[in-house]
């Protein structure tokens, strides 16, 4: 990550220079009719080996779990094991028409059954869709089925409000408004927890929703889940759970055994797609029996005679995409689930629990803790008290990057004050952890004696540290030469 950045391929170009041999053409020349001719393009003249070189040192310079720690809370990102990219390729898997027909494609869908059996199972509901593609296309398909369950009670225009708490993803509130529903907001205690006593206040005979995430956003078991959900349902509501933080609850509880309705799955998350850049999402939705029918489209089910078929629920809220959903990331969640099985998931949540509260017990002292108790899956922390030597959380997460990190999630939960949100998942060992964890300690000592040090930094990146107003106001969208 040191030195200044690779020329631009256009810098790298010297006339005449060819990366690749074109055949000869096996078709008659022809003039092309006038005003059809395409302009002369500028594109750079380099050869092969150059644009390989180009890329691959482009690539060095990105932070990635295959390199380093990853420690962006509520992203969980973790090793995917490579097999399960194998398998997303296989050719009778990875070039299948989803336009196929079932005689041709049975065993695909056979995945998919399973898959969506599977996903039952560890859900504790009763029925699952595959279709959505991302999480928050999956929450705004629990909230249309949530709508269409109202309705076909008939209180579809009585329940007209979604209440979510003040730690939420802002993914929950967005999809709120998105699917036609105002919006109320509950205040988190003392503790951490959603304050029942406010939650019991902004409830009534309006409130179509509860959408709480479990484990929440500041990385705490919720303690007073059955009251939670006993008065979400004394109102006529239903409770959905936002799935973000399923990697807590692998084989240790299920959101249906919790007292959920609904709930979204991060299939890119907890059951091994990379995520962000690294690949697409998906985001299948769990409910319990009576909102099965209102499933989106489509859904794979068994016929009289055994055979595999696509079919459309019988009150579904509609088709969310061309096809069926991502399938290269349902059998990547297929196989991960596969190979390790029950006892393997559970395993999964108990590393992944052991190594936020161990990570949380080496920082307390250098970093504020917001809630000092027991975490699940992730560490919330704070820079405030860094603020004594004027700095802050963002001079702390550009310091990392000078010590070969990737800076945690930082002002979010947007709750706590300057906060850093770390989640180590269970794919990093014990000695990971501690280089980690050495890492931020240096840096807590260096507010103290030398803090210009952090408000400077990062020093040993290709770029140092950017107006952000600027880039936020008047960015450079292209190149220029010169420039």
């Amino acid at each position: 990550m040191t030195g200044a950045l690779p020329p631009l391929l256009s810098e790298l170009s010297r006339p005449g220079r060819v990366g690749c041999d074109l055949p000869a053409s096996d078709v008659p020349a022809a003039a092309l009719a006038a005003g059809l001719e395409r302009r002369a393009l500028a594109l750079p003249e380099l050869s092969q080996l150059e644009v390989v070189r180009h890329f691959t040192n482009l690539s060095q310079l990105n932070y990635s779990i295959d390199t380093t720690f990853f420690p962006l809370g509520s992203c969980t990102m973790k090793y995917n094991p490579r097999v399960n990219e194998h398998v997303a390729r296989l050719p009778g898997l990875g070039d299948l028409h989803p336009l196929a027909d079932d005689a041709d494609r049975q065993g695909a869908l056979r995945l998919m059954y399973e898959l969506q059996r599977y996903l039952a199972t560890i859900a504790g509901f009763d029925a699952v869709g595959l279709a959505p593609a991302a999480g928050a296309q999956g929450e705004l398909t629990g909230l249309l089925m949530t709508r269409a369950y109202h309705a076909a009670r008939g209180e579809g225009e009585q329940r007209r409000r979604v209440v979510t708490p003040d730690s939420a993803h802002g993914t929950n509130p967005a999809t709120a408004a998105m699917a036609g529903y105002r919006l109320t907001e509950v205040p988190s205690d003392g503790d951490g927890d959603v304050d029942v006593e406010q939650l019991a206040s902004r409830l009534g005979p309006d409130v179509a929703a509860f959408m709480l995430t479990m484990p929440n956003t500041l990385g705490l078991f919720e303690r007073r889940i059955e009251e939670i959900v006993r008065l979400v349902h004394g109102c006529g509501a239903l409770l959905y759970l936002d799935g973000a933080n399923m990697n807590a609850l692998l084989g240790q509880t299920s959101p249906g055994a919790l007292g959920f309705d609904l709930m979204h799955f991060n299939l890119h998350k907890t059951f091994s797609t990379p995520h962000g850049g690294g690949g697409p999402g998906a985001g299948p939705v769990a409910v319990r029996a009576a909102l099965a029918e209102f499933l989106p489209g489509p859904v794979v089910a068994e016929t009289a005679s055994g055979a595999l078929t696509l079919v459309e629920p019988s009150r579904s809220v509609g088709a969310l995409s061309g096809f069926h959903g991502n399938f290269g990331v349902m059998l990547r969640a297929y196989a991960f689930i596969r190979a390790l099985g029950g006892e393997g998931l559970a395993e999964v949540s108990e590393a992944a629990v052991i190594n936020a509260n161990y990570l949380l017990a080496r920082l307390r002292g250098a970093y504020d803790v917001p809630f000092p108790r027991f975490c699940m899956h992730e560490a919330l922390l704070s820079g405030r008290g860094q603020r004594r030597h004027d700095i802050r959380t963002l001079d702390i997460a550009k310091r990392l990057l000078d010590y070969g990190y990737y800076a945690p999630t930082i002002y979010f939960p947007l709750v706590v004050e300057e906060a850093m949100l770390i989640e180590p998942t269970e794919s990093e060992t014990k000695e990971a952890i501690d280089a980690f964890c050495e890492a931020m300690l240096a840096i807590a000592r260096e507010a103290e004696a030398t803090p210009e040090l952090l408000r400077q930094a990062p020093q040993a990146t290709p770029v140092s540290r950017l107006d952000e107003a600027a880039a936020a106001r008047r960015p450079i969208l292209g190149w220029q030469a010169g420039g």
